[in-house]
């Protein structure tokens, strides 16, 4: 059976591929090489193999040369994108930052002219008082040039009843003692009619400018309410804001502006002396209604303080204030977590601290190259790496938006930029979130 199963095989073989003999002549004899079936089966097996081999490589070369121009396509697509997004990006930084400046300058401006409106104030209570001083002064000195008067005007009337009843004066006095007191009644009457009348005339002179006074009061009241009225819409404008962006960066505001007004005792750090106005002459109404407004101007100015202050210390600043490229972001990335985001920019670019704070490690630290970590307030840290140079000790305290080091290639880096973390209790958390927050406002 299996001899006859190889007999038909042959058989097929041999109608497929005849025995073939491959001659070899020489000068001196003539030699033949004999092909049978199977040594033809083999060799055209082989051949077609290489041929199929050849064809199929031809075409995964081809396949693969044209995915790769589409993904570089792809990519520079994708990348100028990117840098369109950068540039508006940076178009609206750089108007809010404009923003920002306009504001400080109106801030400024209503804090001179408070300054004015306090001095103008202050002068025109002391020169209200002068005036009411002088007025008591002229109505004592009328008032006792009128009893003067009365007083003479009887003893007149008392002498010229003793003349007329006996002819004789009290005390026996004759005639001429009695025309001489009359002559001097006479005289000390015409000078306190005088007198009287040059009283009145500054009296009347002392009504006018109290007059004059009160419109000037009145003026100087209306001008101050329009004061007050813009320093409130002013404080209101720059407050809100900043309430704003810690709320954006998952921040209580109330939290954190106590604990600095708990925490902070210098310059700046605590409530500004409440402003007291003086009440005399004036309507204590409305002085009190100055006085309220004035303080709560005060409040809402020791409040904008307070929140400059807690915002040197949030990591609100961005890490890289020249040009770069945001190359990777916060999340996960390759399976696990990407805990910060990268700045892409030539080796040497300064990279600043992004808030007030300590310095609590500076050197190399494995797959992070050169690390720099900052201790800042609330509980927050924040971590520069793949640094080329570090320009900063352990212990060293920093200040928002001082140079700490510069960008390198360190450790597990695939190109020159800086990693930046942010952490909140050790935990790793967005750092883009404190950068938007604070360029809303900043």
């Amino acid at each position: 059976m299996r001899i006859k199963l190889a007999q038909k095989l042959h058989a097929a073989l041999e109608r497929r591929f005849p025995e073939r003999r491959l001659f070899l002549r020489s000068d001196t004899e003539t030699r033949f090489i004999r092909l049978h079936p199977s040594t033809q089966l083999i060799a055209w097996t082989g051949a077609t193999l290489v041929v199929g081999w050849t064809i199929t490589a031809t075409a995964i070369l081809l396949m693969d040369s044209i995915g790769s121009g589409n993904f570089r396509a792809q990519a520079q697509r994708d990348q100028m994108i990117y840098e369109d997004r950068l540039n508006v990006l940076s178009a609206e930084r750089d108007l809010r930052a404009a923003e920002a400046a306009a504001a400080q300058e109106r801030f400024s401006t209503a804090l001179a002219q408070i300054s004015t409106m306090q001095s103008e104030l202050l002068a025109s209570e002391d020169k209200r008082r002068e005036m009411e001083t002088g007025l008591e002064v002229v109505q004592a000195a009328l008032r006792r040039t009128m009893i003067e008067r009365e007083t003479a005007r009887d003893a007149a009337e008392e002498l010229k009843l003793a003349l007329a009843e006996g002819g004789t004066l009290p005390g026996g006095a004759d005639a001429a003692s009695v025309e001489g007191t009359l002559d001097i009644l006479s005289g000390a009457l015409a000078e306190t009619a005088e007198e009287r009348d040059r009283i009145a005339e500054d009296a009347e002179l002392a009504f006018e400018q109290a007059n004059e006074m009160q419109l000037e009061l009145r003026l100087m009241t209306e001008r101050n309410d329009e004061i007050f009225r813009q320093l409130e819409e002013a404080m209101t404008v720059s407050v809100e804001p900043l309430g704003e962006m810690f709320r954006a960066a998952g921040m209580d505001p109330d939290a954190m502006i106590s604990k600095v007004r708990k925490g902070y005792s210098g310059i700046g750090g605590g409530a500004l002396t409440p402003i007291q106005f003086s009440t005399m002459g004036a309507h204590a109404g409305h002085v009190n209604d100055n006085a309220e407004r004035a303080n709560a101007l005060l409040d809402k100015m020791d409040e904008i303080n307070l929140y400059r202050i807690a915002a040197s210390k949030a990591p609100f600043a961005e890490p890289v204030q020249s040009s770069y490229r945001f190359t990777s972001g916060f999340g996960q990335r390759w399976g696990r977590l990407h805990a910060g985001a990268d700045f892409a920019a030539p080796i040497g670019t300064p990279v600043y601290s992004t808030a007030d704070g300590v310095v609590v490690s500076a050197g190399w630290a494995s797959g992070y190259g050169r690390l720099i970590k900052i201790q800042h307030e609330f509980g927050i840290e924040t971590r520069y790496a793949h640094l080329n140079k570090i320009s900063v000790k352990v212990g060293q305290r920093v200040s928002r938006g001082e140079r700490i080091g510069d960008m390198g290639n360190s450790g597990r880096s695939t190109g020159p930029h800086l990693h930046y973390e942010v952490r909140v209790g050790g935990t790793p958390v967005n750092p883009m979130t404190y950068i938007r927050a604070g360029k809303d406002v900043f």
